[in-house]
């Protein structure tokens, strides 16, 4: 579970430091200003910066219940393989959701990645819940 959680965090990191990386190229190409990002508002953006800024949040979106489940399957040194298998389940489908959107942005692709992972962590705190009754 931990390692699961781990690729999570990194994936995180990945799109934080594109997403940073995306920022600055576009900043010194001109095509956005330094003060656009001190209220993040008042410019057309290029995709890419859209993209990736998006992408980063979503970080923080549906991954907090993943990592509170796998928290709680920890702390409470509860083992289940069906939550491991699917555990990394989830963290392949957000590596997929990630890709897809910051490169060709196939709305269809993206839900069906992000549906998946969905599932997967509904999945999981449904089997934690049914192991602690």
């Amino acid at each position: 579970m931990l390692i699961a959680m781990f690729m999570m965090v990194l994936l995180t990191l990945i799109i934080g430091i594109v997403t940073v990386t995306v920022r600055i190229k576009n900043v010194k190409k001109s095509k956005i200003s330094r003060k656009y990002f001190r209220l993040m508002q008042g410019e057309n953006l290029p995709d890419v910066v859209i993209k990736t800024t998006r992408n980063f949040n979503n970080q923080f979106e549906l991954p907090v219940l993943f990592y509170v489940v796998c928290t709680l399957f920890i702390s409470l040194k509860i083992e289940s393989e069906f939550a491991l298998y699917i555990a990394i389940v989830f963290v392949i489908s957000r590596y997929f959701h990630a890709v897809i959107h910051i490169t060709y942005n196939n709305v269809i692709h993206r839900m069906i990645s992000f549906f998946i992972g969905f599932i997967c962590v509904i999945a999981m705190w449904v089997n934690l819940v049914i192991i602690q009754s």
